[in-house]
C-alpha cells in the first residue's frame, strides 16, 4: 500500500533524515483548514501535517497503518484532546472513519516514512543493515519472503513494473542463483548482491539497489492499489466543497493521482475513434495549478522534497462514481504466482 509518511519521505535507500513535512505551506494552502472543519490525514507518520492542521483550528482524524506511528502519536493526541482522533488503519479504508456529514478535507502524503527509514529493524533502507522486511503494518508477506520464494518471472515483473529497473532480468537471475545456496536475510545482503551484478557507474545518481528496494516495498505493501482505493474512498467521504490534497514522490504514484483527477474532471466519455456521446458531471474541480513541486529553497534544505509533487481538487455536488481501477491502467500483478513456486 502506499506508505504513511505524514510529512516527508521518498525512496527506501536514503540515510538518516529529519522529520520535515514536505510542501507544508502548499499543502495547507490547498487544504484550507479552519475552525469548525474536519480534516482527515490519511498518512499521519510523524504528525507533521496533522500538527499544522490543528494549529489552523481544524479537527483532525488521522490514520496510519504502522503501529509504531500510532504509539508515537499518543502524546500529540493527549495535547489535543477532543480535536485529534488517531486510528490505526490503512488509508484505503478512510471512508469508514469519516463522519456521517462528510469531511472538509483529506490529505495523503505518499511515500515511505522517514521514521521507518530511520529504524534499521524495519528493513526499508539498505544504508542501515537490518532484516529484509519492509512491511508497514508489521504483518503479512515480507520482502525476504518475496526475494527468497517468488518465481523468477515474477521477480522480473515486480522489478520492471514497480521499480522501472532496466537490469531486472540480470538482477533476478542473480537472486535466484544465490538463494539456492543461502536465503537472503538482511538489507545489505540483497543490496550487496545488486552492487556486484550492476556496479555503480560514475554518472549514476542513485545506488544500484534503489529501484529494486522501491519495487519490493511497493509490492509488499500493495502501495499502488492502496493509493487507488484511497482516492475512491476520498471521493465518497468528502462533502461538497471538501478538498483532496495528495503529495507523491515518484512517477508511478503521481501517474495514478493525475489520472484520477483527469478522469473525475468531467471530461466527455468516448475515444479518438468514436464521437463523444455524453458529458460526465465532474466530481472534482482543480485547486490552483494542476501540479505543484517543491521550491529550490525547500529542496536545498530537504533533499527528499526534490521529487515531491502536489495535486489537489475540490469536491463538487456530483455523486461519487464507481471505483473502477481500469482508469489507472495499473501494471497487472494479480496473476503473479504464489510465493514458494
Amino acid at each position: 500500500m502506499a506508505a504513511n509518511s505524514g510529512g516527508g519521505s521518498s525512496d527506501a535507500g536514503g540515510g538518516p533524515v529529519r522529520h520535515i513535512p514536505v510542501l507544508l505551506p502548499e499543502v495547507i494552502e490547498a487544504l484550507a483548514p479552519a475552525p469548525g472543519k474536519i480534516i482527515l490525514d490519511g498518512t499521519f507518520g510523524a504528525g507533521g501535517y496533522t500538527s499544522a492542521i490543528l494549529a489552523a483550528g481544524a479537527d483532525v482524524i488521522a490514520l496510519d497503518r504502522d503501529p509504531t506511528a500510532i504509539a508515537a502519536g499518543r502524546a500529540l493526541v493527549a495535547a489535543h484532546v477532543g480535536h485529534l482522533n488517531l486510528i490505526q488503519s490503512q488509508f484505503s479504508e478512510l471512508a469508514d472513519h469519516a463522519p456521517s456529514g462528510g469531511l472538509d478535507g483529506v490529505v495523503l502524503d505518499i511515500g515511505v516514512s522517514s521514521m521507518q527509514i530511520d529504524e534499521a529493524e524495519r528493513g526499508f533502507s539498505f544504508n542501515k543493515n537490518g532484516p529484509l522486511d519492509m512491511r508497514m503494518s508489521a504483518s503479512g508477506v515480507s520482502a525476504a519472503d518475496v526475494v527468497n520464494r517468488a518465481k523468477l518471472a515474477d521477480l522480473i515483473r515486480i522489478f520492471v513494473f514497480l521499480g522501472e529497473e532496466k537490469q531486472a532480468p540480470r538482477i533476478a537471475h542473480a537472486i535466484e542463483k544465490r538463494r539456492a545456496e543461502a536465503p537472503f536475510v538482511t538489507t545489505r545482503d540483497l543490496a550487496g548482491l545488486i552492487e556486484v551484478v550492476t556496479p555503480r557507474k560514475a554518472k549514476d545518481k542513485i545506488h544500484p539497489a534503489t529501484r529494486v528496494f522501491q519495487a519490493l516495498r511497493i509490492f509488499v505493501n500493495d502501495e499502488l492499489g492502496e493509493l487507488a482505493q484511497a482516492l475512491f474512498a476520498a471521493e465518497r467521504a468528502l462533502k461538497p466543497g471538501g478538498r483532496l490534497v495528495v503529495v507523491t514522490f515518484h512517477s508511478l504514484e503521481d501517474r495514478i493521482v493525475k489520472k484520477f483527477f483527469a478522469d473525475r474532471s468531467g471530461r466527455a466519455v468516448g475515444s479518438r475513434h468514436m464521437p463523444m456521446v455524453n458529458e460526465r458531471p465532474a466530481t472534482f474541480e482543480p485547486v490552483g495549478k494542476s501540479m505543484v513541486s517543491a521550491s529550490d529553497a525547500e529542496a536545498e534544505v530537504n533533499p527528499r522534497a526534490r521529487s515531491a509533487k502536489l495535486r489537489a481538487g475540490v469536491r463538487t455536488l456530483a455523486p461519487a462514481e464507481a471505483a473502477d481501477l481500469s482508469i489507472f491502467d495499473l501494471p497487472s500483478l494479480a496473476s503473479l504466482g504464489k510465493l514458494g513456486g
